[in-house]
């Protein structure tokens, strides 16, 4: 998979040595949540578009972007003011995450995504909260989504 990155980034990749930080911004996103929980994995807040992004150690296992390789992400994030196991607790469905790549230098300028998943398989305790980022499931969509039946195309019959 190809990608169009800044000139910037580009030069950064290509450096031998570079001063450029690249930044890995999550949106958490949930019907009972005011407003989405952001999160940077740097030791400063990021303002980014406009939305400020709270600083977060967190790890993420990226896939591979090999054909065949997993397509999930899993992540684990320092369960330090509560906010994600509250969300995960009252959510109906699974919470949205946005996951995209920013520098440090141009926030504003996203250089990889946005990628879209839902949050899986979330385990948590005092110190971690931890879970499966996955791709909508298209394997497992209906197809074709209708049944030619009377009912629906009586013109057919």
């Amino acid at each position: 998979m190809s990608r169009t990155l800044s000139q910037v980034a580009q030069a950064a990749i290509n450096a031998e040595e570079t001063g450029e930080v690249f930044l890995l911004l999550l949106e958490f996103d949930e019907a009972s949540l005011s407003e989405p929980i952001r999160v940077v994995w740097n030791n400063v807040n990021v303002t980014s578009r406009g939305n400020v992004y709270a600083a977060m150690e967190f790890s993420a296992e990226l896939p591979g972007e090999t054909e065949g390789a997993s397509q999930s992400v899993r992540i684990t994030l320092d369960n330090v003011d509560r906010q994600i196991v509250q969300a995960v607790r009252n959510a109906v469905g699974r919470p949205a995450v946005t996951m995209e790549i920013v520098l440090a230098s141009d926030p504003d300028t996203v250089e990889a995504g946005p990628f879209n998943f839902e949050l899986e398989s979330v385990e948590y305790n005092a110190l971690t909260v931890s879970g499966e980022l996955i791709f909508d499931d298209v394997s497992n969509l209906r197809c074709p989504q209708h049944t030619a039946t009377p009912y629906l195309y009586p013109d057919a019959f």
